[in-house]
């Protein structure tokens, strides 16, 4: 921990070269995800086959270093200085005038750049509920619930019991951090698709804002390039989403998709975004009789 901690406090612009590196070290490392990298990146749509692609994926495989290394001094430097690497924001004024009129807010924050500095910027300021699935490693996990857990910041599990606490908090009229792109659960969402291709997409979002008028905002966290820190950008999702589930899958695919564009190479192209989760029939699947 000593030397993690000894690590952290390397200047941001240093840590991003070391980043540089070791995502390529990934990148050639055996195993599927440079494979899957590629797969999702040259079939999203957002370059053209040869130069833009071959730039593009050299582009994509240095911030996914990046995004590595860069959580040494996002979660083991003091809070005060994690804060002053927000050089900016963007639409924020969005979630005050919500929080002004007494609503909720919910954070929708795609894996984009450094998604993990909006949880502690929001938390700031206002009290901010987010899940958290513990991971197998000891260290890791304690590495995490130090970095995450600070601020008004308040850690809930990825179960029933985590999502009645986002209800609550919602209810409140206080701030929850949403992942929008992870593989739903059996059970827990819908097909809807995402760069052209059916994706098992959470309901969550949906169903929380449809009990409690909660305000949903989409929010990326832009690195910024050389080292300089972080631009934090809102994007207020201007209507309710539907009641029907695959139609407010559908939207939510679309706003992810629409800061993506903005950001591509900062994507976590190599999350196997498109898998099917045991027990999901494909959506193509005749249903049972």
């Amino acid at each position: 921990m000593f030397l993690l901690k000894l690590l952290a406090r390397l200047p941001l612009p240093l840590l991003h070269g070391i980043g540089i590196v070791l995502g390529w070290l990934i990148y050639w490392a055996p195993g599927r995800h440079s494979e899957r990298m590629r797969n999702n990146l040259f079939e999203s749509g957002l370059c053209t086959p040869g130069h833009d692609c071959r730039r593009l994926l050299r582009q994509t495989i240095g911030e996914t270093g990046k995004s590595i290394v860069e959580l040494l001094p996002v979660w083991l430097r003091p809070y005060d200085k994690v804060l002053k690497l927000v050089r900016g924001t963007s639409g924020w004024e969005y979630i005050d005038a919500a929080r002004a009129a007494g609503k909720g807010v919910i954070v929708i924050a795609p894996h984009i750049g450094c998604f993990e500095m909006i949880n502690l910027y929001y938390a700031a300021r206002h009290p901010f509920t987010a899940m958290y699935k513990p991971p197998r490693q000891p260290v890791l996990d304690a590495l995490m619930l130090a970095g995450r857990q600070r601020g008004q910041a308040t850690l809930v599990p990825t179960d029933l019991s985590g999502v009645r606490a986002l209800l609550a908090a919602l209810k409140r009229h206080e701030g929850i951090g949403i992942l929008p792109d992870q593989v739903a659960t059996g059970g827990d969402g819908v097909w809807a698709p995402f760069f052209g291709r059916p994706a098992y997409t959470p309901t969550l979002v949906a169903s929380l804002q449809r009990k409690t008028g909660a305000a949903a905002f989409f929010v990326a966290a832009e690195r910024l390039s050389w080292g300089r820190g972080y631009h934090l950008h809102v994007v207020p999702l201007d209507t309710p989403l539907p009641e029907d589930k695959t139609a407010a899958a559908a939207r939510i695919n679309q706003g992810v998709e629409e800061v993506v564009r903005r950001f591509p190479a900062q994507y976590m192209w190599s999350y196997n975004r498109h898998k099917r989760p045991g027990g999901v029939a494909l959506p193509d699947d005749p249903p049972e009789a």
